[in-house]
């Protein structure tokens, strides 16, 4: 008979690559995870691992038994959520992910409505990068997690975790009206029409310095790429991942960059807001099968609420939580006012 924790282990090393990465990840130590591979091999009855050079990789017959681990560790989540469901109220801890800025603009109204609903439920809240949710999540770290996504950079399928899709919201560019980021020609002084294309409304900017978030991050690469679509590379002179320093810096003619319009409620004078024809798209995430767990359909379903989605968990924005950001109302001439 399989064992299901080994199982466990066999999967988090298909996905993480390492015993080492498996062990930190599970807070077990390498030796450990090591001899429970080695128990379940003699369990399976044939190889699942193999050398290669000082990395361990999983065999053809090792990979067909991730695939079964994940159908089998589905089904014990959707036994979870039934067993909670038979139990009388919610409560109990709720372990939350959530990627810095929805910090203040999604959680607290999420954990406000869920007190009112389900005053017996105590959540709590860590930041998380989103590329480390789906770890966070199969490691036990995390019961449900805010994560999100941009065009140019969707997300990775995984089969280990379920989404439902919560807020889309527009990205702007962010730039100054004065500064050695201003364009020197071909500025945008008139309006910036609803059908302008990509091209036209960041090829002004080609030359100018760029402020992006740091290397390795979804944010990153939707401003390269977005940038390689309208036809050039962008010279970046900030990485910053805090969306307020973006807008500061933009402010004062650092160069230009891009923002979702949740991190334009409280935009700085002097910055400039011009809506693209790109999106943010925020979702819930959860364990796949736990999406029927009584805690995290209320976590859904207050997250919804907050930012005024009912239960479509779509659009494109949602001003009753975001606000509106001030665009300029000559378009992208201008500081706003």
């Amino acid at each position: 008979m399989l064992d299901v924790r080994r199982l466990h282990l066999l999967r988090e090393l298909d996905r993480r690559g390492t015993i080492a990465a498996v062990a930190e990840a599970l807070t077990f130590t390498a030796s450990a995870v090591s001899q429970q591979l080695g128990v379940l091999e003699r369990e399976a009855g044939v190889p699942l691992l193999e050398r290669s050079g000082r990395r361990v990789v999983l065999t053809p017959a090792g990979r067909t038994l991730v695939t079964h681990a994940d159908a089998v560790l589905e089904r014990l989540e959707l036994a979870v959520s039934e067993l909670a469901g038979a139990r009388e109220g919610i409560g109990g801890p709720l372990r939350i992910g959530t990627f810095p800025s929805g910090g203040p603009a999604i959680v607290p109204a999420t954990l406000a409505e869920l007190a009112r609903r389900h005053p017996a439920l105590e959540p709590m809240v860590q930041e998380i990068d989103s590329a480390r949710v789906s770890d966070g999540l199969r490691a036990g770290e995390l019961d449900v997690a805010l994560v999100h996504d941009y065009d140019f950079v969707p997300a990775s399928p995984d089969t280990t975790v379920d989404q439902v899709p919560l807020l889309d919201e527009p990205v702007y560019l962010a730039t100054g009206g004065a500064g050695d980021s201003a364009p020197a020609t071909g500025s945008a002084t008139g309006p910036a029409a609803r059908g302008d294309s990509l091209a036209e409304l960041l090829g002004p900017w080609a030359t100018s310095p760029w402020i992006t978030a740091r290397d390795g991050t979804t944010g990153h690469a939707m401003a390269v790429r977005a940038c390689q679509a309208a036809g050039f590379q962008p010279r970046i002179r900030h990485r910053v991942n805090d969306f307020r320093t973006v807008l500061a810096l933009a402010a004062i003619g650092q160069g230009a960059g891009f923002v979702p319009e949740m991190a334009t409620v409280q935009a700085p004078e002097g910055v400039v807001l011009t809506r693209l024809p790109l999106f943010r798209r925020s979702k819930v995430a959860f364990r796949t099968g736990g999406g029927t767990h009584p805690a995290i359909a209320a976590f859904v379903a207050a997250a919804r609420t907050a930012v005024g989605t009912g239960g479509a968990g779509q659009g494109e924005s949602h001003g009753a939580l975001l606000g509106r950001p001030r665009e300029n109302p000559v378009g992208r001439g201008g500081p706003l006012l």
